[in-house]
């Protein structure tokens, strides 16, 4: 097994004419579970993901052994609520987070949300729903989709539900500086436009060591 922490990512790689091509993925998997997992979506003129998207079992995937990132648990303040906001890919960390369930008894609350263009693009669906019974009422999930309308799924982009109270609405939670602690994944803008929106209407602060904030972001390309 591959030592890591919930959260980091490490790269994969295949030789490509003689190049040895890599790039980051996030573990998506428990730590202590040695089936290594990654969610990855493909790229059509992309160098790599085109090649692992067309691997077969038994084809040979490099991993680079030396884990890395600080998205995880350990960075994150204790609060009574956690927040883990995720677009596309990018609910991978949260989902090895989760699975492996340690260090979670410090917040009352998880809410994990994820955002996709299309319903069919929530891949993991079914993992989350599976946790959240786990979770025996202390995490609450909510799926978001931005092109389309879906049952069960709210509709737009995560700043805005949050500047609407629609997502706080849903999840029954408030987001607050007081109670809370929110964690961002994933498309840049979406990372930015929710920062600035709750440092503008919130207060909230971006969470550093040396000074301890209400955010903490990891943008995912």
């Amino acid at each position: 097994m591959l030592p890591f922490t919930a959260g980091q990512f490490t790269k994969l790689g295949l030789e490509i004419d003689g190049e040895r091509v890599q790039r980051a993925y996030s573990y998506v998997n428990s730590p202590d579970n040695p089936d290594l997992e990654f969610y990855l979506v493909t790229v059509p003129d992309g160098k790599l993901s085109p090649r692992l998207a067309a691997l077969k079992p038994g084809d040979e995937v490099q991993v680079v052994s030396e884990a890395a990132g600080f998205f995880v648990l350990d960075e994150v303040p204790d609060c009574e609520t956690l927040w883990m906001l995720a677009t596309g890919t990018a609910i991978g960390p949260y989902l090895s987070i989760l699975q492996l369930g340690k260090d979670l008894d410090r917040f009352k609350n998880l809410v994990l949300v994820h955002a996709a263009r299309y319903a069919a693009d929530l891949s993991y669906l079914p993992l989350m729903q599976e946790l959240e019974k786990r979770y025996e009422g202390k995490l609450r999930i909510q799926t978001v989709v931005s092109r389309e309308t879906a049952a069960g799924s709210l509709t737009g982009r995560i700043p805005a539900l949050i500047e609407s109270g629609e997502l706080e609405s849903a999840i029954g939670l408030p987001m607050n500086k007081e109670t809370s602690h929110v964690m961002l994944c994933g498309n840049p803008q979406m990372v930015r436009d929710t920062q600035q929106l709750l440092k503008e209407t919130r207060q909230m602060t971006k969470h550093l060591r040396r000074r301890p904030g209400h955010m903490t972001a990891e943008h995912y390309w």
